[in-house]
């Protein structure tokens, strides 16, 4: 049984690797009239001209889903004791990702407490939620892709 975990997760590795490869190489070749991806416009810093307020501190999109696909990359940070929404549910799966502070992830009815470097996954159309639970600032990334149609 071993063996065969290890031969199927080799083979779904393998597939997904190529479907990231012709992924990024039909970016690269630009066909008809694509947006053509360089240094300059593949590299995002944090500037303070680009922050979003929100009612709970602020976010900053790194990349819009625009960019792509509708993949995206944010930063948002909160108040100690705040969040910036209610718990929700979306047709979109998404992850997030704490730099620092201490977050509350909630997730269909439960929650858990975790600090920096964790991470959490949200399953496409269930509640779910983030809010700081601690006294300090909360720094997390979510990594999200809508849908464009």
């Amino acid at each position: 049984m071993k063996v065969l975990y290890k031969i199927l997760s080799t083979i779904f590795t393998g597939i997904l690797f190529i479907m990231v490869i012709n992924s990024a190489a039909q970016e690269i070749d630009n066909p008809g009239g694509m947006k053509k991806y360089a240094i300059d416009n593949c590299v995002s810093e944090f500037s303070a001209d680009g922050i979003i307020e929100t009612s709970a501190g602020y976010q900053f999109w790194f990349v819009d889903k625009d960019f792509l696909d509708g993949r995206t990359l944010k930063m948002s940070v909160v108040e100690p004791y705040s969040a910036t929404h209610q718990p929700h549910k979306h047709a979109e799966d998404e992850f997030f990702f704490v730099l620092e502070g201490t977050a509350e992830f909630y997730l269909d009815g439960e929650t858990k407490t975790v600090g920096a470097y964790a991470s959490f996954y949200c399953p496409p159309n269930i509640e779910h939620g983030i809010r700081n639970a601690g006294n300090s600032e909360l720094k997390y990334l979510v990594i999200k892709k809508y849908d464009l149609k």
